[in-house]
């Protein structure tokens, strides 16, 4: 019984530190204001306070997994969370912003050994079936949790502190985190290492980073330039000779053969897509609610935590579902949900009902997603061996960061251009100063603002006409959204395998294991 409440307690302690580093994802936007006003700094800068994190998190992520399978997950994972915290407090005193800038990106490196380590020891801790569907729902719902909930954090410190306060609630968490990590987690890692990957280790983390800046550039500098469109072949050229490299190599940094197995690489898909549509929808509403409801950061964080709750409510029914179903079916059906999610958003305006049509959709959308996140980070995990659970959970999270990014990228992009080619026809006619102008064509959120300042009629036509601008590009983006995930849930329908899948009564019985396709075997994970 002891060993039961151990387990649990760990995963609590897992799911705290995954928490801790992907709050950071989202936490740091509802700051940007007051970082740009204390640190003088512009757009492109505060872009890079945003993007440095991603971009050396999504770029380091598999070879964080496979530093915890060659030296010891719990230890990397102890580093990681040590190292987050200290390095938050370097950037909640940073005084100017090439500091700041430079404290994200050692954040994205600590969280790079913090994210695949709680994974993969989810998955070592519970070699019961059932249990290991919970806690692997579990951990894929906190993810989404925390997307949801960074604004509310972040909107509540700033209400009260400085911009630096969601820095400096990184270290006493992190505190938190060290030592129920410590105190909780056994060790565990891969017994036949082999040779060590550095070319596999370099290659991949030159891949990722170059396809990850070149997404997160294209909106600036336009998805067919040259820049944009050379940089991500050369990334994926670097990728390509990741592949041939590790097919060669005696122990490679991650199996690449797994990609040939059509669940695997179903799965794989369906969570980028999953986190396109997810970190999309953050990114689209946000801005809705700030710029065309007009609420606070903290009003606009409050008014998102329907969709955390519900995932939370939905991670467990997803996987059960998985075992009646099969978790690629439940995954396919989930990308279908998100699709509807994202299409009934046309329906929002300056006056959509909050309880009677937002919440709604929001809910929708965050029972796709769970649909989505559980089962088919359990479809990725099924095909690992115990040594390379490590980098296999890295693939999982790459999957999602580089979803994640895109999803941001390709969406913000539609919103600003068909923002941009609405504004330009739809102010020429309004008598406005040329610094309300200005801020109109420059952003819907700077719009407001120079509406606002402007007394009468003339600033409730620049605001209204702003907000229509907005709507328009929110739709097509929504719309663009919700084209993405209904193509993905085809594809993965048809990447699927015909497999027989786990019955509920099969989950608890231990002769089951080996021959139920649907999950692990207990016997694979075994130190």
């Amino acid at each position: 019984m002891r060993s039961i409440v151990i387990r649990w307690l760990g995963l609590a302690a897992l799911c705290f530190a995954e928490l801790l580093v992907f709050l950071d994802n989202t936490i740091v936007n509802v700051a940007l204001p007051k970082i740009s006003l204390d640190l003088n700094a512009g757009t492109s800068g505060l872009q890079l306070v945003v993007d440095m994190y991603t971009l050396v998190f999504a770029g380091l992520l598999l070879t964080g997994g496979y530093l915890g399978d060659r030296f010891g997950r719990k230890i990397v994972l102890l580093v990681g969370i040590a190292g987050f915290a200290v390095v938050s407090a370097l950037a909640a005193i940073s005084r100017d912003l090439g500091q700041l800038i430079a404290a994200r990106a050692g954040l994205g490196l600590f969280a790079a050994l913090v994210f695949p380590a709680t994974l993969a020891i989810v998955v070592i801790l519970f070699d019961d079936l059932r249990e290991r569907a919970i806690a692997v729902a579990t951990w894929a719902a906190v993810a989404g949790v925390a997307a949801a909930i960074g604004p509310v954090v972040g909107g509540w410190l700033l209400a009260h502190y400085s911009w630096s306060s969601i820095f400096w609630i990184n270290v006493p968490a992190g505190a938190i985190a060290l030592f129920a990590v410590a105190a909780l987690i056994p060790p565990s890692r891969n017994p036949d290492a082999g040779r060590f990957d550095l070319g596999g280790m370099v290659l991949s983390m030159v891949g990722i980073s170059i396809v990850v800046y070149s997404v997160i550039e294209a909106p600036n500098h336009g998805w067919l330039t040259i820049r944009t469109i050379g940089g991500i072949l050369v990334g994926v050229a670097v990728i390509a000779a990741y592949v041939v490299w590790e097919n060669r190599f005696p122990s490679p940094l991650f199996d690449i053969r797994l990609f040939r197995d059509r669940n695997f690489a179903a799965a794989a898909l369906l969570l980028t897509f999953g986190m396109f549509a997810l970190m999309g929808f953050v990114f689209l509403m946000t801005q809705y609610f700030q710029g065309v409801k007009e609420f606070s950061p903290l009003d606009t964080g409050l008014r998102t935590l329907p969709f955390a709750i519900a995932m939370t409510v939905f991670a467990g029914p997803s996987m059960w579902l998985g075992s009646k179903i099969g978790a690629g079916r439940t995954a396919v059906l989930g990308s279908l949900v998100m699709a509807l999610a994202f299409w009934l958003t046309i329906r929002y305006d300056a006056i959509t009902s909050y309880w009677g049509v937002i919440v709604p959709v929001m809910v929708t959308l965050a029972a796709g997603v769970s649909l989505v996140a559980g089962p088919a980070t359990l479809m990725v995990l099924n095909e690992l061996s115990t040594g390379q659970v490590g980098a296999g959970s890295a693939v999982n999270d790459t999957s999602r960061e580089l979803g994640g990014t895109l999803g941001v990228a390709v969406l913000g992009s539609i919103l600003a251009s068909v923002y941009s080619g609405k504004i330009a026809t739809d102010v020429a006619d309004i008598p406005l100063p040329q610094t309300a102008h200005e801020a109109a064509t420059n952003s819907m959120l700077t719009g407001i603002q120079a509406a606002r300042s402007i007394p009468g009629p003339t600033g409730d036509q620049l605001g209204d006409v702003v907000k229509g601008a907005f709507l328009d590009g929110f739709h097509t983006a929504s719309l663009v959204a919700g084209g993405v995930a209904a193509v993905a849930a085809v594809a993965g329908w048809l990447l699927l395998e015909p497999r027989p899948h786990a019955r509920a009564d099969d989950l608890t019985n231990p002769s089951e294991t080996n021959r139920v396709a649907g999950y692990l075997a207990p016997s694979n994970h075994r130190h």
